[in-house]
């Protein structure tokens, strides 16, 4: 789960979590790395990264440009998209390879032949499944909340995958104590008279 200041890695196996862990790198940093890079505020960064960075720079078509608002009263500046890809590579290559590593400190990396799933805001960017493949070497999807109702356009984004995965964990769960839930006093109390009376009648 990319999210913006860190990286929360889960791995699950027969259905339970097995390990987590917390990496300090994700999507702020990829921001800060644009904006020194491209000597552009914070802010204008942020925009540039999520509308047109690519985390794989061969992906990145090096005819298309981009405007960079630049510091100051400065006049924005015309850049190539593979020159902003080439920024971000590194650092999701540097997250990725972390996320690695902590997998094989884990001791489960064998068990996860299943492959990975991506999911939180910094995920969804361009390039971020391909590269995640290359450094995993094992299958990769980008996640998604799935059998949900109503507001699918606004939920079916890998932002809301926890948050979503969680409600519908704690529905399952209720439901499940519903069905499962023992008689209570009172119902239990007028069983036991009931049978007492037909014992006594019978």
């Amino acid at each position: 789960d990319i999210g913006g200041g860190t990286t929360d890695l889960a791995v699950f196996s027969g259905g339970a979590i097995r390990h987590t862990a917390v990496i300090p790198i994700a999507g702020d940093q990829v921001t800060n790395d644009i904006a020194v890079s491209l000597r552009t505020p914070t802010h204008h960064a942020e925009e540039i990264k999520m509308k047109f960075a690519c985390a794989l720079s061969q992906l990145a078509n090096s005819d298309e440009t981009i405007e960079v608002p630049s510091v100051g009263d400065r006049p924005p500046r015309r850049l190539a998209r593979q020159t902003l890809a080439e920024v971000v590579e590194p650092r999701y290559e540097e997250l990725f390879a972390l996320v690695r590593e902590e997998l094989r400190r884990s001791g489960f990396e064998e068990v996860i032949a299943a492959g990975v799933v991506l999911t939180g805001g910094s995920a969804k960017m361009e390039g971020a499944v391909e590269l995640a493949e290359e450094v995993f070497h094992m299958p990769v999807r980008l996640g998604v909340p799935q059998h949900i109702t109503g507001l699918v356009d606004v939920v079916s984004n890998p932002i809301h995958s926890t948050g979503v995965g969680l409600l519908l964990y704690g529905r399952e769960n209720y439901l499940r104590g519903r069905r499962d839930m023992p008689l209570s006093g009172n119902v239990r109390g007028t069983f036991d008279r009931m049978k007492a009376w037909f014992q006594g009648n019978f």
